[in-house]
């Protein structure tokens, strides 16, 4: 394990870049190097909160061994690229991109430069999903939710790509094929795009996934529930605890499984986290992959699925809208 000190910069001074600005202080194998904004009176805000100096984002790659991307979606590629084209190692917050072809030219930078390019899909070092992901054989159905009260940040883009696109990169983690149809339905409510969708996406092998994403929602709420052949999983990412019911008498038992009441032949177990910090453990895998040559949990192939899979709900929600305003079930526009 390398004991050099990894220079990040953070570009974008906002209400995540700022959670990605303390987390890089407080690790020990990381040091800030300082903060870009276009907004320069909010970089400088932050840069002076962190202990880093505001720099402009020329001058934060002149002196940066990476940067972690967290501005505007629809600044994300240009940023990234020409972070990659400078030599520097890359973590872009999610969506990597506005486009597959986007996408795709990240991930060949990345390789040809031999950079790595991580792409910011918190809930996959959650402990919640760590945990269910190790318990999961085959799933049959898949059923997730996402609510969260309506905030002006994160409308600059639909719902799906600011919050069924974690679930989408869950879901694509857990099933091992590929998408075959999606359904899906939503619209716009408090902002100019979708606050609210709904997505059924069925896979060559036959498996389902059910998703819903609201930020127009009066609580919040991140649940996923699992039904394969042998087993029952439910997690609660908000509350970090995850049950599991399964058969009796196999490898999943461990000595706090407990039987199931009224169900003969089966045992439940109940798994909590007191405290997990996702985003420092998210931290903590780029500078491995950086220092360490670690794999990358999330690249630019896992990232751009994820687009493509939120791309595809995009246009189906797009096509039942134009059948529900040609048979006059709601109106044009929003």
């Amino acid at each position: 394990m390398s004991s050099r000190s990894l220079r990040i910069g953070v570009v974008g001074a906002g209400h995540f870049g700022r959670y990605h600005a303390l987390k890089v202080v407080a690790s020990p194998r990381t040091a800030l190097s300082g903060v870009a904004d276009v907004d320069t009176e909010r970089a400088k805000t932050l840069g002076w909160e962190a202990g880093a100096p505001d720099r402009t984002f020329d001058a934060l790659l002149a002196v940066s061994d990476a940067v972690i991307i967290a501005s505007p979606a629809d600044t994300h590629h240009a940023l990234a690229a020409a972070a990659l084209r400078a030599g520097k190692h890359v973590l872009v917050e999610k969506p990597m991109a506005a486009t597959l072809a986007e996408a795709e030219e990240l991930g060949a930078l990345a390789q040809t430069n031999g950079l790595v390019l991580q792409v910011g899909h918190l809930e996959r070092y959650s402990a919640a999903f760590r945990a269910l992901e190790g318990k999961v054989v085959n799933p049959l159905y898949i059923e997730a939710t996402r609510i969260a009260p309506f905030k002006p940040r994160g409308t600059d883009v639909s719902v799906i790509l600011d919050l069924m696109i974690h679930d989408l990169d869950l879901v694509l983690a857990l099933v091992d094929s590929e998408i075959e149809s999606v359904d899906a339905v939503g619209g716009a409510v408090a902002s100019q795009h979708e606050d609210i969708a709904n997505a059924r996406l069925r896979f060559r092998n036959g498996a389902v996934a059910s998703i819903t994403a609201s930020r127009i929602s009066p609580r919040i709420e991140r649940r996923m529930r699992i039904f394969a052949q042998d087993r029952y999983l439910a997690a609660d990412f908000a509350a970090r605890k995850l049950t599991v019911i399964h058969r009796s008498g196999t490898s999943d038992d461990t000595g706090d499984s407990m039987p199931v009441p009224g169900v003969a032949g089966f045992a439940m177990e109940d798994v909590s986290w007191e405290d997990h910090d996702s985003l420092a453990a998210e931290h903590a895998a780029f500078a491995a992959s950086i220092l360490d040559g670690a794999p990358v949990l999330v690249d630019a192939t896992v990232g751009r699925r994820a687009l493509a899979a939120a791309l595809d709900v995009a246009r189906s929600m797009q096509g039942s809208r134009e059948k529900m305003m040609a048979s006059g079930l709601i109106a044009g526009g929003h």
